[in-house]
């Protein structure tokens, strides 16, 4: 309940703004002069990369002009933007070209095998632990959702090398192995592991953050269900299935969604577990592909195109959960 001086305040403000819109006339147009900075950051960022991305897939790149098709002259500092010289338009040869690529399938395969043992793991986590810190019984419940949720902030090239390191030849993880009397994992030499490295890579990296938000879930819920179900004589299994689950639904929801976008846009883990010489035909992800193309080939073009077949492959993942769910 709100006490009697928080309401006089509402009510100057309340007064205070009647005043104002009485003094000010209405412009018509103000809404969208307050809204414009959105508008040019939206466009100047994202509209137009898109829309540039899409236009170059129809052409083939063949090298730079000398001639600027943009200069802004500060004085000192001089932004110039270099006109891309000879696009030559091939139309849909770039889509064409990915059909029969067998590279793109397999980055493709690589990306799918990744994501499908991710994401089960990293989800059930979440929900479980969220669970159990919501639970009233859990003790120092800040302490272990800092902890948990520490490695979202950690640096992903730094925590990567970490991993490696771990997972070297005569690391930690060969000596755990060897201390149960089991044979050590060649994570590094062998395709099937690395892509499960990969993938527990990101498990412990975004477990902590997809809890955080299933947790937040949880504490929407209102104690009033859960009781109602008590009287009806729910257990604890039914509780979770006919109150917990329905309820979260929208908060799962958002959490698989955005785990599909980063799943198939992986790249850092991919890198540098490249460069510590995993087999790069069986590790080698969309995202890792399409940097290849791109920057190490110089085929913006066919980059463009496998960059717009990604989005594709992204937003009909993204659709059909929401038409599942």
């Amino acid at each position: 309940m709100r006490s009697d001086l928080t309401v006089e305040l509402v009510d100057q403000v309340r007064y205070k703004r009647e005043r104002l819109k009485d003094l000010l006339p209405p412009i018509p147009g103000t809404p969208f002069v307050f809204l414009s900075p959105f508008f040019v950051l939206f466009g100047v960022f994202l509209a137009i990369p898109v829309f540039y991305t899409i236009y170059l897939s129809f052409f083939v790149f063949q090298g730079v002009s000398m001639e600027p098709i943009f200069v802004l002259d500060l004085g000192t500092y001089q932004l110039v933007v270099p006109e891309m010289a000879n696009l030559r338009f091939v139309g849909l040869e770039h889509y064409e070209r990915m059909l029969t690529d067998q590279v793109f399938h397999q980055a493709i395969t690589n990306t799918v095998v990744i994501f499908v043992v991710q994401m089960p793991i990293m989800v059930s986590l979440a929900l479980g632990l969220a669970l159990v810190l919501n639970a009233g019984f859990t003790r120092f419940k800040d302490a272990f959702r800092s902890v948990l949720l520490l490695p979202v902030s950690a640096n992903t090239v730094a925590y990567s090398v970490i991993f490696i390191v771990l997972v070297t030849e005569g690391g930690l993880a060969d000596a755990m192995f060897r201390a149960v009397g089991l044979d050590p994992v060649a994570w590094l030499s062998n395709g099937f592991w690395s892509r499960n490295l990969i993938a527990f890579m990101s498990v412990w990296r975004w477990t902590g953050y997809n809890m955080i938000i299933i947790l937040a879930g949880l504490q929407t819920i209102s104690d009033s269900l859960y009781e109602a179900a008590e009287i009806d004589g729910a257990t604890k299994i039914q509780k979770f299935r006919y109150v917990t689950l329905p309820q979260l639904k929208p908060i799962m929801l958002f959490v698989f969604v955005t785990s599909t976008i980063g799943g198939f846009k992986k790249f850092a883990e991919p890198t540098i577990v490249i460069q510590s010489g995993a087999p790069i035909t069986e590790t080698r992800t969309i995202a890792y592909y399409i940097y290849q193309v791109a920057f190490q080939n110089l085929e913006l073009g066919y980059g463009s195109a496998l960059t717009v077949a990604l989005v594709v492959i992204i937003m009909s993942l993204s659709l059909l959960q929401f038409k599942v769910s």
